[in-house]
């Protein structure tokens, strides 16, 4: 993702802190493979001026952390208004600190269930269940249309992404990685109807979401369907289907970030490699 260095970095006790862009899930991706912590904040909740943008009504950034303390240290200092970035919140300082020491006891939490329990490896299946069982919930709530929700995404971030970057694939082409670049030169193809339903759609399946949470206050869902990949590996096998690892990796992660909702990617240390859970609100 985006943010593999940031994530490396961290994970690599070089620094206890980076800072990360999520757009379909290049902060929780790295952070699940390299077994951190990483926070993808409310949409709009950090600046995101002065970073290089991509697709503007899906970026979020925010912090990878070794611990908890440290990843809330980093999100209190980043919070408050941005006059230059327009989706910046108004909203004042909201101290996440102090609840590190003063939990809330009584959140209603349930895993994520349907799509979010397909496309998975054992791995990811036994971190889930293992950060379940240490919640105390056994409960499943089921996300409608999450398959839709991630195929929506895709359409969004395609022609957001080729919209934005339009004249420099024109005058300097050879500047973008090949893949990045047929990729964005696909989305400016895109027929605008199909933009049009995504849209629609995205509001619908937000409003989904909104009444699930009146009866749920955290979600529980894998970050990735897989640990870390092999370097170099191209293709891995998911639900019986060959399927190329770049594109697949943000299965789980892209209907989430979709409607902005906030998320930390929580590590798992199993054996041979971590792999994370997110925690969503």
């Amino acid at each position: 993702g985006s943010s593999g260095g940031s994530g490396s970095a961290v994970g690599g006790a070089l620094v206890p802190i980076a800072l990360g862009s999520d757009t379909n899930g290049s902060i929780r991706v790295p952070s699940s493979f390299c077994g951190i912590f990483g926070l993808k904040p409310t949409y709009g909740r950090l600046s995101r001026a002065r970073s290089f943008p991509f697709v503007a009504s899906l970026d979020h950034l925010g912090p990878f952390a070794r611990s908890v303390t440290d990843l809330a240290l980093a999100y209190d200092v980043m919070q408050g208004p941005d006059a230059d970035d327009s989706a910046c919140t108004t909203r004042g300082l909201e101290p996440t600190l102090p609840l590190i020491a003063n939990p809330v006891s009584d959140l209603r939490i349930a895993v994520a269930g349907g799509y979010f329990q397909k496309n998975v490896f054992p791995e990811a299946v036994e971190a889930v269940s293992r950060v379940a069982k240490a919640l105390g919930t056994t409960q499943v709530v089921d996300i409608p249309e999450a398959a839709r929700a991630r195929a929506a995404a895709y359409v969004i971030t395609t022609t957001e992404g080729a919209s934005l970057h339009l004249d420099r694939l024109r005058k300097r082409p050879n500047d973008f990685d090949p893949a990045v670049r047929d990729r964005l030169i696909a989305g400016a193809m895109v027929p605008a109807p199909m933009v049009d339903r995504a849209q629609k759609f995205r509001r619908w399946y937000r409003a989904q979401l909104a009444e699930i949470f009146r009866s749920v206050d955290v979600l529980l869902a894998p970050a990735t369907p897989c640990t870390a990949p092999k370097l170099g590996q191209v293709n891995f096998n998911l639900d019986g289907v060959e399927l190329p690892v770049r594109a697949n990796i943000g299965v789980h992660t892209q209907p989430i970030s979709f409607i902005g909702l906030p998320v930390v990617a929580v590590p798992v240390p199993l054996e041979p490699l971590p792999i994370g859970v997110q925690i969503v609100a």
